[in-house]
């Protein structure tokens, strides 16, 4: 059997390298795309998925010298917070850069190589996506309409026998230094992108919702606890 490839973007900290490293043990020989390489390893090529001929120049190399692609997740993320009237210009393009336009770009050159493995495409979504926030409009907008993206690729992609997840999680433990134990962690996550890509074939998981499990409850009952969930 072929060794399995795969291909995950951001993978310099937090739930990004926890999938690198969880797939790596899930036997898979992982190519990641990242601005600057990772602490661990050297990547050969780089890319500031903010840039967009960048991108698909960096997609194309990094996958040079394979003919199918198991695996990709589009990890990679910006996050800029900001009431919509005060945000900086530059933080919008930037979210909708990394967020959302990257994500296409490195689909859409990726697709003729999923297409001959019969591979999969998970995309990291948020609860942000579905439950906006204050100060968060860049990052839900991009995040809501990764949920698009995702459900048109599954429709137009299945033919092709390339099936594509959208995994929204919650609260992670997405930094180094933090230790909030009412979040998840970022192996865990990683956990359900492996069991999301190892589903039998006839199986398309269109969209997964994680939950912190340890969440403190919400200070509210009934009706009002919506607006907590």
């Amino acid at each position: 059997m072929a060794e399995r490839i795969a291909l995950v973007t951001g993978t310099n900290r937090g739930t990004g390298r926890a999938i690198r490293t969880r797939l790596l043990a899930d036997g898979y020989l992982v190519r990641c795309l990242n601005r600057n390489s990772c602490a661990d390893h050297d990547d050969p090529v780089l890319a500031d998925l903010a840039h967009g001929p960048t991108v698909s120049r960096a997609v194309a190399e990094v996958l040079s010298d394979t003919d199918r692609l198991d695996l990709l997740v589009l990890n990679a993320v910006t996050r800029g917070f900001g009431r919509l009237a005060d945000l900086d210009p530059k933080d919008w393009d930037e979210a909708v850069a990394v967020n959302l336009t990257s994500v296409v770009r490195v689909v859409q050159v990726a697709l003729p190589k999923l297409r001959a493995a019969g591979g999969h495409i998970v995309i990291m979504g948020s609860h942000a996506g579905v439950r906006p926030f204050e100060e968060g409009v860049a990052y839900c907008a991009t995040k809501a309409a990764l949920r698009a993206v995702a459900e048109v690729l599954l429709m137009e992609e299945r033919p092709h026998g390339v099936r594509t997840t959208l995994l929204n999680p919650g609260a992670i433990r997405n930094f180094d230094d933090d230790i909030a134990d009412t979040k998840m962690s970022v192996e865990s996550v990683a956990s359900v992108v492996s069991w999301a890509a190892a589903t039998p074939p006839d199986v398309v998981l269109g969209e997964i919702e994680l939950r912190p499990a340890l969440l403190d409850p919400p200070p509210v009952t009934g009706l009002d606890r919506l607006q907590y969930i």
